[in-house]
């Protein structure tokens, strides 16, 4: 008897959990990079970006454009992070980021200029879930066009 049921069902998620951390994992060493520092938080947000990300190919049809599929990855990350930071920094009090002297910030948690940052950072996921998921669990082979 299979403990996550049918093979195809163990395999999605062993493929979720993965990608689930090769995103987290990822996302947490950009930080490092560019902070020096990162929180277990940013695993687990980052995680759930990159899931997010690669669903968008599974949600718009192949023919949408990168650059579209890119503002759809934004509004994700940014949506993710707000919940995240009301999360970890208003209700927990952990203060794992603070865009307070940001312009254009709301409560401190997202902001315009990161938005933007994650317009680009989306492009990279998306093209990188997609053929992680094609090289190594069969997806189907990504294809894109800019505009």
């Amino acid at each position: 008897m299979e403990l996550f049921g049918k093979p195809k069902a163990k395999h999605h998620i062993l493929k979720q959990l993965f990608l689930f951390w090769f995103g987290g994992a990822t996302y947490a060493s950009i930080e490092v990079i560019f902070r020096g520092h990162s929180h277990w938080s940013m695993i687990l947000l980052g995680g759930c970006c990159f899931i997010c990300l690669g669903e968008i190919n599974k949600i718009v049809p192949w023919k949408t454009p990168l650059t579209l599929q890119m503002l759809l990855g934004s509004i994700v990350i940014t949506s993710l992070e707000f919940i995240t930071g009301c999360i970890v920094n208003l209700e927990l009090g952990l203060d794992v980021w603070d865009y307070s002297d940001m312009p254009l910030n709301l409560l401190g948690q997202i902001c315009l200029p990161f938005s933007i940052i994650w317009f680009f950072f989306s492009a990279l996921g998306i093209l990188l879930f997609d053929y992680l998921d094609y090289w190594f669990f069969g997806g189907e082979k990504p294809r894109y066009r800019l505009f």
